[in-house]
């Protein structure tokens, strides 16, 4: 049979495999759609009367492309089995037919797209056996599940159902899924005019519905392959984005209209979240989603439009999944991240990250949105937060370092509440608010208003809902009431026939399971049992609010209202099921911890027992009246089914000796389910062999008796053959398969006594199966045994869709099931026979999403009317069911009525702690604890009797000192082993160390968490209270408890007058000085060798030449200047006379000043508007905008600070006193005490009380502790949990609150009274040791003695009575310290209150100041920029105008340079010569010239100053042949008898004529252009002007609209009686509305000022009248001296006359000086002499020395002249004894030696050299005499010549 979910309802069928099976629908290379339409669907595309489908034949459109382009075409498909493809035309035709087919008036038919309930045919069953009435349901976590159509209608999505809500009337509409699947995502039109629905299924559909009309639309096919994700329109609205889930995150881009694809392309191979288009631009698009964002363009390449890509790249960023986020204008895109920052993308890059100051994050969790909404940034976060940013900030963001961060703060910031989880936010269309829609995930929409101004709407929550998956529903027996409880820790409850949902009640854990308690408990059926996660069970009482007698303080009464009646907690883990027996006496209750418990309900649930169960508890079923027994069906999840009998009742004292209320003699029945499906697969396959067997049988028969009619024998032979072959090819039947894992039972009731079905999931679903109780055996283990079922029932189309639950109805003539797709089956059963006989005729709907949408609760009304259901996606569902009877049409549930006394009743404490014990292990702490008693008691036993033997030891030891010492034990004696002590000392430490190690994580986590109480709450203090008590009186003084400044007190925004120089400028600056400095010291480092020089020429005495030529240059200067002064006197006397002159007023003139007077004087002068006036105009000084408005609060904040802080040091200096004065009290009282007692006692003063330091003096010390004040407190806290052991943690808070303080206070007062107890224990000593010398000394005192004592008497009394006026001095003077300080802060009392009322103000102000400053800004910007460009604009006209006169200038310079050239060729020519007019034609002929192109130019310019160029010169050309046609010379040639030169001199100032021409031309065309700039310039300047002066009226509106609104602000100023001046015959007015509050400063001023005007009026009339005297005296003084003026200028002219002979000009006269040049010369020439002077003088020292050198070497050369004379004489004589030694010696040695002949050699060779050195020097002498003669150097005689002469 087939499923109802694949019924194709849009007349359309979609052929998946039939013509083509090897196809692959999900291929990324092609795509192919074919669309079969039956004849039935003729009338489906009808325009004029035409029909869409001509023939009969079946349309089939295919769709082939790459991932980015698609070609269309279409296909013929004909016959039922088989599908034939037929040729298709152009792909350019078919678009043309589609565009013509499909009119912009064509719809679809709604009833043939809306699918129908399943109905199994011939069954008679009613199509509307339900319909749906209401919906209480939100599936909140679905994404973009909020949209708005109107001001009034929102559309979300609630299962297969779309709803549409109005808000004012809070009714429903519904459209029901066209495919019957579900809805994927919803989407509205920029126009409100359209919505989509995108569909879910098998390949679904997006079909867009026009509104308010919902008629179907246009319907887009194939986007993706089983659901939608997202779908998004263009600005335009012409273009639709879809993106696809799981598997293939199709993106594809719609011409919706057409209903064809443009692009298709896969999104990325993760889940994607999110696709929009760029608002500013239709071919961006952006996705993101699970840990990416994309960054796609539709690109036009060679191949076609294609959709490109870019994948962000997160870089040093962790990978973030991307939920929100935004394209800005420029490209850029801004998302959100997991962490709550921002990341701004550019070029698929991260920018940078935004964060808040201190680097925290944007918002404390992911950001779900951002919009970009007036110029604002919008963020909504998960963090319930919404947060508004500067948009130019996010948008010109930038890192600054290498972290990639950088911190904003955000403008403006809403916290919707606490636990509120914003998801998406849609703006309502409300004209002039600022109202918004907001989807909370935790279950609710709220209502916005952001616009942040002091009228701003508090977040209205419109509606509530459940978050998440609706865990349990119970339905009223009574009325038409139902509650309903989820996991988001809320119980509901809802009034579903008038469609109301009337209370809820939140709680600490989520809720489980609910069941409402039978009318046989309450009769009223006002009480419902609910069981949580916690395994805590809670009764609640529903009643009327409205019946209660009191309603104190109430201001609103809901319907209904909910009071907790009792609590008590069963189980360890959640609660899974609840029953009530069918007398409703005893309550079961089951858990996931494997256990049933049983309660007594008669005596307020008392506990009787429980059982264990062999698997998690999934349901409990009581019998019902017709069984005999009443017995308990328990339904586990892992197959267990137990039936347990009524627990017997115990009293209370067999009961009390019990350890555990578990019951182990419950006689237990148990089913362990076997699977059986496999077997009964396996019967079916037999039973449908066996008939198929019966078949052939037949048909063999049949063919057998055929053949043998036929064929005879041989046919029996072939038929033999067959049956061999159809034997082998039977296949073996399927194999018994049992699941390893047991599967889970969703679901079962009784049938019969001892007899039940089930409903399984996983392999066993597909089937109802009968299971039987087997019986009791009590020796046998329930767990091992195996049972299976002897009945079942096939339940169609559930072998994948198992039935979750089933109830019946109250005939038990409807069984209604929940499955798991969420779906409703509903079986008609028959009345007769209510057992579940036939289970083929079923109605069928699917209502909840089917992927999971579950349904969890089906429950029928008390009266079988209605029908409710809860599921898996938060929605709860409301349908009639069928009936012949009418409904009511206002039908109200009756909410019960309250009991008597409930609202006096005491509310029962609620268990919130998960962890708080059961009822079970409640009981067995007691018993625990009674067993730890006693043991205590028995330990307390043993520690007296040690403590009696430690006593016992003690009198030992000291009856032991009290012996001899050598009959004493020594300490060491007791040691029996002293390695024991030491053993015990190590265990000892080492013990100690473990705990410390098993404290460590507590201490430090007892640590963390005191310094983050102390960050919260005393690290923002900057001092605490203090308060200081006067010592007599009851006055008292507190000082302010002082915060530490406010952000304002420390915001200022720089200036441009007081901003500080930057740290680059102080560089600069110091720089330039170093630079200074250096070359200061430069100077001074290469100074000292110039100082020297110019020192010796100093102090050197000058020449007489030198003298001269400084005289003659000082005279020439003397002269020069003298001249110079004088013509510097002359120009400057012209410059003071054209001063003069121009600054003489003309007749009209008017002074500025006055002028600017007299216009204030007209706008301000008796005109006193108020600032409520409408025409008030606001001066520039008194413009306020929000940053000054936050300097002015942060002004006052920090002075109120000051004054506070001030006064908080003067009472802190007070207590300081206190604390003085309290020890010189308690000195002063030591001593009088040490006085009084030396003397009698009746003459005894009373000593004054010594004054306390109280706790609130001293509030530091409250936070100072010890070791002793932890173990007080420690004491304190073991105490009270002996005490209040049930109570722990408030005994905690109570022991924390107040113990550890009034410890610490106690600690404080011991801690003060220290020195007191010091000094008291001195004077105790003192004492005791006088009472003793007194008592030493028993002798009678003597007369002397005596008078010593009286005199110490006297002065003892007079020192007590100084002492204590000494002390009541003190007091006096603190009090009376106190008195005037409290009486100053009195004063500053009122002030801070003033200054609080004024803070106040100012910030209503700022606030209101801030939502103007956006407007106000961009109001002031653009009257800046068009100041801006209007002094631009003057400026360039001032330039032009400058550049003209310049112009004018040269013009005039030319045309002078024009004539002096006429002039001079004139002169040259002469008067009288007769070539004169040929010279002056040929100078003034107009010829051609080519201009001289310029190299810088561009060659079009240069053609073009060509063309130009000749078209001026032809026209002179022609102009002077027209003027010059009777003429004809030739100017080539010189004429005879013409000056040559005359001649060439006219040529060349020809060409210097024509130059000048040019260049007039030139310059005329640069001044008419100047002059069309300089027009166009002011038409430019009068249009900014006038812009200008509109944005500034718009500007002075909008400043004028500023004030008005923060006139409309209210300003509390506190007034005395005296103060109000306005009396209206003797008494003050009711309404002062139409005052004014002027201060007494500002009052006194005014009347001042009334002086002040009227001597200013007085003083201007006598100055009026000494000016206009003044003007009638220089008139006078005008006249003379113009007469004498005209006398002087006679003598002049007379004086010149006489001395010159005739008028000459002074000035010329008076500049003529030297001749310069001529001075110049002489002053050359006078140099000259002096170096030649010098020059010679020089050569004549140098021949001086030369000739001194000469005469030195002569002297020189005539001594070795002489030595040499001396050595000839001595070799003579040598030579002559020798020649006497040989004659001597005798003939032997007569020969010559050869020594001898070597010697006289050499002698010889030295006589020559010195012959020719003599020869030298003569000759060097010789030239030494001549003039100019050139000197050789010596001759060096050798070295080695003159070494034997050494000898």
């Amino acid at each position: 049979m087939k499923e109802p979910g694949d019924q194709d309802t849009d007349g359309r069928r979609f052929d998946k495999s039939k013509s083509d099976g090897k196809r692959s629908l999900s291929s990324l290379k092609s795509v192919s759609r074919f669309a079969v339409r039956e004849d039935a669907t003729d009338e489906t595309f009808v325009e004029g009367g035409e029909s869409y489908l001509e023939d009969d034949d079946y349309d089939t459109e295919r769709l082939e492309g790459s991932s980015s382009s698609f070609h269309y075409d279409y296909v013929d498909n004909i016959g039922d089995s088989q599908y034939v493809e037929a040729l298709a035309p152009a792909s350019e035709e078919v678009e043309e037919e589609v565009k013509k087919k499909i009119s912009e008036n064509f719809f679809y038919d709604y009833m043939e797209l809306v699918p129908m309930p399943f109905v199994t045919p011939d069954s008679n069953i009613p199509l509307d056996l339900l319909t749906l009435v209401h919906s209480f349901g939100y599936d909140c976590r679905k994404r973009a599940n909020l949209q708005l159509l109107d001001s009034n209608t929102v559309l979300y999505i609630a299962g297969n159902q779309l709803i549409f809500l109005n808000l004012k009337t809070k009714e429903q509409m519904y459209l029901r899924s066209s495919s019957g699947r579900g809805i994927g995502v919803i989407g509205v039109h920029p126009d409100k005019t359209y919505f989509t629905v995108a569909e879910k299924g098998v390949f679904p559909k997006i079909i867009i519905y026009e509104y308010p009309s919902l008629k179907p639309y246009r319907i887009l096919q194939d986007g993706t392959e089983l659901g939608y994700a997202y779908v998004d329109f263009d600005n335009r609205g012409t273009l639709l984005a879809s993106v696809g889930s799981s598997p293939d995150y199709t993106l594809t881009i719609w011409n919706w209209k057409e209903e064809q694809p443009i692009l298709r392309t896969k999104a990325f191979s993760q889940e994607v979240f999110k696709v929009t288009f760029n608002p500013e631009d239709d071919e961006q698009l952006t996705t993101s989603g699970s840990g990416h964002i994309k960054f796609w363009e539709m690109a036009l390449t060679f191949t076609g439009l294609k959709l490109q890509g870019s994948l962000g790249r997160f870089g040093k960023t962790a990978t973030t999944d991307i939920e929100g986020y935004m394209q800005l204008p420029d490209g850029k895109v801004l998302s959100g991240s997991e962490w709550g920052n921002m990341l701004l993308w550019e070029g698929g890059l991260i920018k940078v990250e935004l964060c808040r100051a201190a680097r925290k994050s944007c918002h404390q969790g992911p950001i779900n949105q951002i919009m970009l909404d007036e110029g604002e940034v919008i963020t909504i976060g998960a963090d319930g937060c919404i947060r508004i940013w500067d948009f130019e900030t996010v948008d010109t963001a930038d890192s600054i370092d290498d972290t990639g961060l950088l911190e904003i703060e955000p403008i403006n910031e809403l916290q919707v509440g606490k636990n509120v989880k914003l998801f998406s936010m849609i703006k309502m269309n409300e004209i002039g608010s600022n109202f918004w829609l907001a989807q909370d995930a935790n279950g609710a929409i709220w209502k916005l208003d952001l616009s942040f101004s002091n009228i701003t709407q508090d977040p209205d929550c419109l509606f509530s809902f459940h978050s998440g998956a609706v865990e349990a529903l119970a339905v009223s027996p009574l009325t038409y009431l139902m509650a309903t409880t989820a996991l988001d820790c809320s119980v509901r409850i809802y009034d579903f026939a008038s469609k109301t949902p009337l209370a809820q009640m939140k709680f600490k854990q989520g809720g489980t399971a609910l069941a409402w308690v039978p009318q046989l408990v309450s009769y009223t059926g006002a009480q419902i049992i609910a069981g949580f996660e916690d395994g805590v069970v809670r009764i609640l009482e529903l009643y009327d609010p409205k019946g209660l007698t009191i309603f104190a303080g109430r201001k609103k009464i809901s319907d209904a209202d909910i009071n907790l009646k009792q609590v008590f907690k069963p189980h360890t883990a959640r609660v899974t099921a609840l029953a009530y027996e069918r007398d409703g006496e005893i309550l079961a209750t089951g858990s996931k911890d494997q256990t049933v418990f049983f309660f007594e309900v008669e005596k307020d649930y008392k506990p009787i027992g429980y059982i264990t169960t062999p698997g998690p508890v999934r349901q409990l079923v009581w019998s019902s009246n017709s069984h005999p027994d009443s017995t308990l069906l328990i339904i586990c999840e892992n197959g267990y089914v137990l039936e347990t009998p009524l627990p017997t009742i115990k009293e209370e004292e067999e009961n009390r000796d019990v350890v555990s209320y578990e019951i182990k003699d419950m006689d237990i029945k148990c089913f362990n389910f076997s699977s059986v499906k496999s077997k009964i697969l396996r019967l079916i396959e037999i039973e449908k062999r066996k008939t198929l067997r019966d078949l052939k049988k037949k048909e063999k028969e049949e063919r057998r008796k055929q053949l043998a009619a036929e064929m005879g024998g041989d046919g029996e032979k072939e038929l033999q053959v067959e049956e061999e072959e159809e034997e082998e090819e039977e296949e073996p039947l399927p194999e018994i398969f049992i699941p390893s894992t047991p599967c889970c039972i969703l679901c079962g009731f009784y049938s019969e006594p001892g007899k039940f079905w089930v409903s399984l999931g996983g392999y066993d679903a597909g089937f109802l199966y009968h299971c039987e109780f087997p019986s009791y055996d009590q020796s046998s283990a329930i767990t091992k045994k195996k049972d299976e079922p002897f009945d079942f029932r096939l339940l169609e189309d559930t072998e994948d869709n198992p039935i979750q639950t089933i109830t019946f109805s109250i005939h038990q003539d409807m069984m209604f099931c929940g499955m798991q797709n969420g779906a409703i089956r509903v079986y008609i059963l028959s009345q007769n026979k209510p057992s579940l006989i036939n289970t083929e005729d079923y109605w069928h709907f699917n209502i909840h999403d089917n992927n999971y949408g579950c349904i969890k609760g089906i429950c029928t009304s008390f009266d079988d009317r209605f029908l409710v259901t809860t599921g898996a996606d938060g929605n709860i569902f409301v349908f009639t069911i069928f009936s012949e009877f009418e409904l009511k049409k206002d039908i109200k549930a009756e909410v019960p009525s309250p009991r008597f006394g409930i609202e006096t009743e005491p509310i029962p404490e609620d268990i919130e702690d998960p962890k708080a014990y059961s009822i079970e292990n409640a009981r067995r702490k007691r018993q625990h604890d009674k067993l730890m008693k006693e043991v205590e008691e028995i330990k307390a036993g043993k520690r007296e009797k040690l403590k009696a033997l430690r006593n016992e030891f003690w009198k030992l030891l000291e009856m032991n000192q009290g012996l001899p010492k050598h009959m004493q034990f020594k300490r060491t004696d007791f040691d029996i082993d002293s390695k024991i002590r030491a053993e015990i000392g190590r265990k000892t430490a080492f013990k100690i160390q473990k705990v410390e190690k098993e404290l460590a994580w507590e201490k430090e986590k007892h640590q963390i968490g005191l310094m983050k109480l102390q960050n919260r709450f005393r690290e923002s203090l900057e001092s605490d209270t203090i308060v200081v008590h006067a010592i007599r009186s009851d006055h008292k003084i507190s000082s302010y408890r002082l915060v530490k400044p406010s952000k304002y007190s420390k915001f200022k925004r720089t200036s441009l007058s007081d901003r500080r120089t930057s740290k680059l400028e102080r560089l600069e600056k110091e720089g330039a000085g170093r630079k200074d400095s250096q070359r200061d010291t430069g100077g001074n480092i290469s100074v000292p060798e110039e100082s020297i020089i110019e020192k010796g020429k100093k102090f050197r005495p000058k020449t007489l030449s030198e003298i001269m030529v400084e005289n003659q240059i000082e005279k020439t200067r003397k002269l020069i200047l003298k001249a110079e002064r004088a013509q510097l006197k002359i120009q400057q006397r012209k410059k003071e006379w054209e001063e003069l002159y121009k600054s003489k007023p003309q007749d009209d003139f008017e002074d500025p000043r006055d002028v600017q007077a007299i216009k204030e004087a007209q706008l301000y002068m008796g005109d006193f508007n108020l600032k409520t006036a409408a025409d008030y105009k606001i001066p520039e000084h008194m413009r306020i905008n929000a940053a000054k408005k936050e300097e002015e609060l942060g002004h006052l904040d920090t002075l109120a600070h000051s004054k506070k802080k001030n006064m908080n040091k003067c009472i802190l200096s007070l207590r300081d006193l206190k604390v003085a004065v309290i020890e010189e009290i308690q000195c002063l009282v030591q001593e009088l005490k040490s006085i009084q007692s030396t003397l009698h006692v009746s003459k005894h003063i009373p000593i004054p009380q010594v004054p306390q330091i109280l706790p609130e003096e001293v509030p530091e010390k409250r936070f100072q502790y010890d070791e002793e004040t932890l173990l007080n407190f420690k004491r304190q806290q073991i105490k009270t949990q002996d005490e209040t052991s049930s109570q722990l943690e408030q005994g905690e808070s109570a022991i924390s609150g107040g113990g550890f303080l009034r410890l610490s206070s106690r600690k404080d007062s011991d801690l003060t009274t220290r020195d007191s107890l010091c000094r008291s224990s001195k004077a105790s000593s003192f004492s005791v040791d006088a009472v003793k010398f007194l008592e030493f000394e028993k002798a009678d005192p003597i007369d002397i003695e005596l008078e010593v004592m009286k005199r110490d008497e006297i002065k003892h009394l007079y020192m007590q009575q100084y002492l204590t006026n000494r002390i009541k001095e003190l007091i006096v003077t603190f009090d009376a310290e106190l008195h005037l300080l409290r009486h100053q802060k009195l004063k500053l009392d009122t002030q801070m209150k003033l200054s609080d009322l004024h803070h106040v103000t100012l910030f209503q102000e700022m606030l209101l100041l801030k939502n103007f400053e956006k407007q106000e800004n961009i109001l002031q910007e653009r009257v800046n920029s068009l100041d801006k460009e209007e002094q631009d604009m003057q400026w360039k006209i001032n330039e032009t105008l400058k550049e003209m006169e310049e112009k004018k200038i040269e013009i005039a310079k030319l045309q002078d340079q024009e004539k002096a050239l006429y002039a001079g060729f004139q002169a040259a020519v002469g008067e009288n010569n007769k070539f004169a007019n040929f010279l002056m034609k040929v100078l003034k002929k107009r010829i051609k010239r080519v201009k001289k192109k310029e190299v810088e130019g561009d060659a079009d310019e240069d053609e073009e100053s060509d063309e130009s160029s000749e078209e001026e010169s032809s026209l002179e050309s022609d102009e002077d042949e027209s003027g010059s046609d009777d003429e004809v010379f030739d100017d080539s040639i010189c004429p005879t008898n013409c000056d040559v030169r005359l001649f060439e001199l006219a040529l060349q100032l020809r060409e210097k004529r024509l130059d000048i021409e040019e260049a007039l031309v030139e310059e005329k065309k640069i001044i008419d252009n100047l002059r069309k700039e300089h027009d166009t310039l002011s038409k430019k300047v009068k249009v900014v002007a006038a812009n200008l002066n509109v944005a500034e009226e718009a500007l002075e509106a909008y400043q004028r609209e500023k004030q008005q609104r923060l006139n409309e602000l209210l300003v509390v100023i506190p007034l005395k009686l005296h103060q109000v001046e306005h009396v209206i015959f003797g008494e003050i007015p009711n309404d002062l509305s139409g005052t004014l509050v002027f201060s007494n400063h500002s009052l006194g001023r005014l009347q001042e000022r009334i002086i002040q005007l009227h001597e200013e009026n007085s003083k201007q009339q006598k100055l009026n009248k000494e000016c206009r005297e003044r003007r009638k005296q220089l008139i006078r003084e005008k006249r003379e001296m113009a007469k004498t003026i005209s006398k002087m200028e006679e003598t002049v002219h007379q004086l010149m006359i006489s001395k010159f002979g005739r008028v000459i000009d002074l000035e010329a006269l008076q500049t003529l000086s030297v001749n310069t040049t001529l001075e110049e010369l002489k002053i050359k020439k006078l140099r000259k002499e002096l170096t030649n002077a010098k020059e010679m003088k020089m050569w004549e020292e140098k021949i001086a020395q030369v000739r001194w050198e000469l005469m030195m070497k002569t002297k020189e050369h005539t001594k070795k002249l002489h030595q040499m004379n001396d050595l000839c004489i001595e070799k003579k004589k040598l030579d002559s004894r020798l020649n006497t030694l040989q004659n001597q010696q005798g003939n032997a040695f007569q020969g010559p030696r050869k020594a001898d002949i070597v010697a006289r050699q050499k002698v010889t060779e030295l006589i020559q050299l010195q012959a020719e050195r003599i020869s030298a020097l003569k000759e060097e002498i010789a030239l030494l005499r001549k003039k100019g003669g050139l000197i050789l150097p010596p001759i060096q005689p050798p070295q080695e010549e003159m070494k034997p002469m050494g000898l």
